[in-house]
């Protein structure tokens, strides 16, 4: 299950006046995406997320510095560093994730498949490993 999450190229698009990429939700990413945030400011040392989700898939994005995103299924966990904006990590549901280790001025751009539902959450490691082994029954 972990393989599932991958790196996705959004492969920049070159000018005389700077670059850009695009990220068009059912082509570039698995799922149609209905929610945008981003994080930023992140204190040295600091860990966001620290979470799993039952349905949410998204897209991690650095668009500015770097961080790393621990990914585990609840049997394995891998470790990505972000450091380019023209690609991002794709994280399926049913995954524990955290957002660590960010630089100076890092920015990370998160794509979402669904709009906020707290029901989707979980906030305990061992609620989630639990539920992924039922999930695999």
């Amino acid at each position: 299950m972990i393989d599932q999450c991958r790196l996705i190229d959004l492969p920049p698009r070159h000018d005389q006046r700077g670059n850009l990429s695009v990220v068009e939700g059912g082509i570039d990413v698995p799922f149609d995406i209905r929610r945008v945030y981003y994080l930023y400011d992140v204190p040295g040392g600091a860990t966001r997320a620290g979470h799993g989700h039952i349905e949410l898939q998204q897209l991690f994005i650095a668009m500015s510095g770097s961080f790393d995103v621990v990914v585990d299924d609840g049997q394995q966990r891998k470790k990505f560093q972000l450091n380019r904006s023209y690609y991002g990590l794709y994280v399926p549901g049913m995954m524990w994730r955290e957002v660590e280790n960010f630089s100076s001025g890092g920015v990370c751009l998160v794509l979402a498949s669904t709009l906020y539902d707290a029901a989707d959450y979980f906030h305990d490691y061992q609620d989630f490993v639990a539920a992924t082994q039922q999930h695999r029954k």
